[in-house]
């Protein structure tokens, strides 16, 4: 049984309803993407993530627990562009990247290009809690992870046949763009489906994670914004934003950080906050996509300029709260 946590408001000191956990699984999916059977499965998914992080919070641990407990469950469901069900690269392999932070200490740990490890999640805390560094890339991400035990598989485990014809289209339609001497342009929905969780716990900490396949034939080891602390993750005493979305325009807009910012310096609603930077700044750049924001009083964002983003949250009574697609009334903590 968790223990309830207090928070300043405005100068007074309130009780929190306290835990709260926040996912995503990627913006930019519609309607017309999922087959019914589809659709279930990915919502089952996504409470299954929340009732993971909800057990950890429940017990007592502390919110970097919940957070890794949700996106493990996030990154073994193929129906997300995360672990297994990652998109392809160009020369048909998954490379992934991910990364944690800690809103009460500032720590933080990352990783890309992995190809091997099976929870990326896993090894970004590893990394925050076991090396001296931040970020860790390729082989030597992947030895470290050898090195702390952290479970690795075979290649071929991310594969899905989903995942490979969306590959195939891709390198198609660039074929095709090429051949008619029209500069080829990002496929559709290429760089949608990371996966991402926010969890505050009963002593009012944050913490803030994400995870992703990365972009459908991306080349010459692209990196996007969810390893990038700042960019796609980030968490301090007052704020947790994990994003989804394309990557570079999240990148160029520190996007996490700028909303959390927002927040701490200029005192902004974290409501306002998060919609400012995912649907003003980041499409006035050129990019979209959405995110989720999580307050340290409780209060949770979920602005996305995409026809739906996988998204769900669950609070201190345990019910699973979950939505798709924009035109879902999802209930608000």
């Amino acid at each position: 049984m968790f223990e309830r946590g207090y928070a300043v408001r405005d100068g007074v000191l309130v009780a929190l309803d306290a835990p709260v956990l926040v996912i995503h699984g990627g913006a930019g999916v519609e309607r017309g993407d999922l087959t019914a059977e589809e659709e279930r499965a990915a919502r089952d998914a996504l409470a299954a993530a929340l009732r993971a992080g909800h057990a950890q919070l429940r017990s007592g641990k502390p919110a970097l627990d919940a957070v890794a407990a949700a996106i493990t469950v996030l990154e073994d469901a193929p129906q997300f562009n995360a672990g297994r069900g990652a998109v392809f690269t160009h020369d048909g392999r998954n490379e992934l990247d991910t990364s944690i932070m800690d809103g009460a200490s500032g720590k933080a740990g990352a990783a890309a290009g992995l190809r091997r490890v099976k929870n990326p999640i896993l090894l970004a805390r590893r990394i925050m809690e076991r090396s001296r560094h931040v970020m860790m890339v390729g082989d030597g991400a992947e030895a470290f992870a050898q090195e702390q035990d952290i479970a690795l598989v075979e290649p071929a485990y991310f594969r899905t046949e989903r995942r490979w014809q969306q590959l195939q289209k891709a390198l198609a339609a660039e074929a095709s763009a090429q051949s008619s001497a029209t500069p080829p342009e990002l496929p559709g929905k290429a760089y949608f489906g990371t996966v991402g969780a926010l969890a505050l716990d009963a002593q009012g900490h944050l913490a803030a994670g994400t995870s992703t396949g990365g972009m459908t034939n991306k080349r010459y080891g692209r990196v996007g914004d969810a390893p990038i602390i700042g960019a796609g993750t980030w968490a301090d005493a007052r704020c947790a934003v994990s994003g989804t979305g394309w990557g570079e325009f999240y990148i160029r807009t520190a996007a996490a950080h700028e909303i959390c910012a927002r927040v701490r310096l200029a005192g902004m609603p974290l409501r306002r906050a998060a919609d400012a930077v995912i649907n003003g700044d980041i499409p006035a750049a050129g990019g979209d996509g959405g995110a989720i924001a999580l307050g340290a009083d409780g209060n949770v964002a979920f602005p996305f300029n995409t026809p739906g983003m996988y998204r769900g949250w669950i609070g201190a009574d345990g019910v699973p709260h979950a939505a798709v697609f924009a035109d879902e009334n999802l209930p608000m903590p």
